[in-house]
């Protein structure tokens, strides 16, 4: 069974259409990215998903449930960490713990959840004398406790430094270890590069793209840029031509070396700006190669070479390009 399938779905607020046929379908153990500017429908669709909004039409199915309809038996075995949570701040960490543990039939051992999420060490602290991170581990903790088979983590490590980020990055692969399925919301791109399986973008109410945050938006077919510094002593006309077809097997031609021992065609720009040399192409493999065998055969060194494609943020930018979002739906909760 898909942990989540989705179809058609709409919401509309009178003459606002908020979400307008969003078609999603999460597998199992799988980590799975929404991402969306503000007023796109992202928190409209995840709070669908969660039961706590009612759809217009469409067909939602969360672990073989209909969220709206879905009771004790759905809210037993999903988890939710909020964007901003609303904990009594007088109660210890252990104390929250085993406040929540009372509403699940299988909640995890408090110390357990404690050692996962790293707050072993501030058990018995109050919670509004915590920090802005340990009050986000103990969100994670309290998303947790039921031992949930779907959760819902809402930008989990916002107001974390790099190195509590990437530490609440690995509790989240480690979920994913357990087999949990985890559906994710961020505005960090790293953070969706470093744990998504997959990622959708949505944009004015529809998903605009959907694939792997190396594949999405044909980020591995989109133009890269090769890039290294002039040798001294090289001119730019001494550079490679980077518009020769690549022959499998041909000895290099004398002129250039841009013949040999790859396959394919190899078309290039180059770009010479002071010290700065810019090869822009579709098969940066290509462009290196003909590069090496040019630099080798002339015994010279290629310093600071370097190969880039698209960012996922500049992806992201390209697919929802910047074009103005209708006004956020009522009630939604902030949004990337």
């Amino acid at each position: 069974m898909r942990a989540i399938e989705v179809s058609h779905l709409r919401k509309s607020y009178g003459a606002l259409e908020a979400v307008a046929g969003v078609d999603l379908s999460i597998e199992a153990g799988e980590v799975f990215c929404f991402l969306g500017p503000n007023g796109a429908g992202k928190t409209t669709t995840v709070e669908i998903l969660e039961g706590y909004r009612k759809r217009t039409a469409g067909y939602v199915s969360v672990l073989g449930f209909d969220p709206e309809h879905g009771g004790r038996g759905f809210r037993d075995r999903i988890g939710i960490m909020l964007q901003e949570s609303g904990l009594q701040p007088e109660l210890s960490v252990i104390e929250a713990l085993s406040v929540y543990r009372m509403y699940y039939s299988r909640p995890k051992p408090a110390r357990e959840l404690l050692e996962l999420v790293e707050l072993e060490g501030a058990s018995t602290q109050k919670v509004e004398s915590l920090s802005g991170g340990q009050r986000r581990r103990l969100d994670l903790a309290l998303a947790l406790i039921g031992d949930p088979d779907l959760v819902f983590l809402d930008e989990p490590t916002t107001g974390f430094d790099p190195a509590a980020r990437r530490g609440a990055w690995r509790t989240i692969e480690n979920l994913c270890h357990m087999g949990k399925t985890i559906f994710l919301t961020t505005h960090y791109m790293e953070e969706a590069q470093a744990l998504a399986d997959r990622v959708a973008v949505i944009a004015k109410g529809r998903i605009v793209a959907e694939g792997s945050p190396d594949r999405i938006g044909g980020r591995d077919t989109t133009m890269s840029e090769v890039r290294f510094l002039l040798p001294g002593g090289v001119a730019a006309s001494d550079l490679p031509r980077m518009h020769r077809v690549i022959v499998r097997g041909e000895r290099p031609a004398p002129d250039d070396g841009s013949r040999g021992g790859a396959g394919g065609r190899l078309d290039a720009s180059v770009e010479v700006a002071g010290e700065s040399v810019v090869v822009k192409t579709e098969r940066p493999d290509l462009a290196v190669y003909v590069l090496v065998r040019w630099a080798l055969r002339r015994d010279i060194a290629l310093d600071g070479l370097t190969v880039s494609r698209p960012s996922l943020e500049e992806v992201y930018l390209a697919l929802t390009g910047g074009a103005e979002s209708p006004a956020g739906a009522p009630g939604d909760r902030p949004a990337l």
